[in-house]
């Protein structure tokens, strides 16, 4: 079921203790030489009509909200951004409607890394309100990390930036938003040293075209299998969360 597509009356007739609620979250920013900057939106957006249309009776499919939290991305222009306290703000917001009308599982699904931070405090934030139901959040790619390594042709092997994951999605879905001719890889610099380590940097101190991995590699075929295995993963979980019994 797709929140969007339905009246008030069909949605007053959805068992709150019989879905899910999927939150799909993105960000509209600079994405290299060669991806619309629009492509975390329409990537997440896919994974989750994918999984919509594998259960529809247990799934409530809001619209996918495009502002993400990429003020890191904001020295190279082509972004939309929200300040990170107003991202958590923002994100307990479109969910507390639902969580106040009874819904009992929730699920916020993930296109954006710069969000990451922000749907686990809005979650922390919201936890305490809403004691007896399951809050849960996860970027796509961690769901299903252990089986896009196994496709992934390059030597990265966890999502990167415009990197061979997203723009083999994009070439699946929206070929006519690549620009073939612009694409370059841009290895990361990883110090191995310094792994486990956070560091605070932006964007355009990372990579001098605004890209992360091995966007070369890329091809529609194996974009399709990524999608693929990322729906089945996330259906797979949304199963698990639907089994599993409220807390106290």
């Amino acid at each position: 079921m797709k929140f969007h597509e339905m009246t008030f009356p069909e949605l007053r007739r959805v068992p709150r203790d019989g879905v899910v609620v999927l939150a799909p979250i993105a960000a509209c920013e600079q994405h290299s030489l060669h991806l619309a900057t629009l492509t975390d939106t329409i990537l997440v957006t896919a994974v989750a009509d994918g999984v919509e249309g594998r259960c529809p009776q247990q799934l409530l499919q809001l619209p996918t909200l495009w502002l993400g939290a990429s003020a890191h991305h904001l020295r190279f222009g082509a972004t939309l951004s929200a300040e990170v306290d107003t991202h958590i703000h923002l994100l307990c917001d479109l969910v507390t409607p639902l969580l106040d009308d009874g819904y009992q599982r929730l699920l916020m699904l993930n296109g954006h890394g710069g969000n990451i931070d922000t749907m686990q405090v809005s979650l922390r934030r919201l936890q305490r309100l809403y004691r007896n139901r399951i809050l849960s959040a996860a970027s796509y790619w961690d769901l299903a990390a252990k089986e896009l390594a196994a496709l992934a042709e390059g030597p990265r092997k966890t999502m990167g930036h415009a990197c061979e994951f997203e723009t083999s999605m994009m070439l699946a879905l929206r070929p006519d938003l690549v620009r073939r001719e612009q694409v370059r890889d841009d290895p990361p610099r990883d110090d191995p040293a310094l792994r486990g380590l956070y560091l605070a940097e932006d964007m355009h101190q990372r990579t001098d075209h605004g890209a992360v991995g091995y966007p070369a590699l890329a091809s529609a075929d194996k974009g399709r299998a990524f999608l693929d295995t990322v729906v089945a993963r996330t259906t797979e979980v949304v199963q698990a969360l639907l089994a599993r019994a409220l807390p106290g």
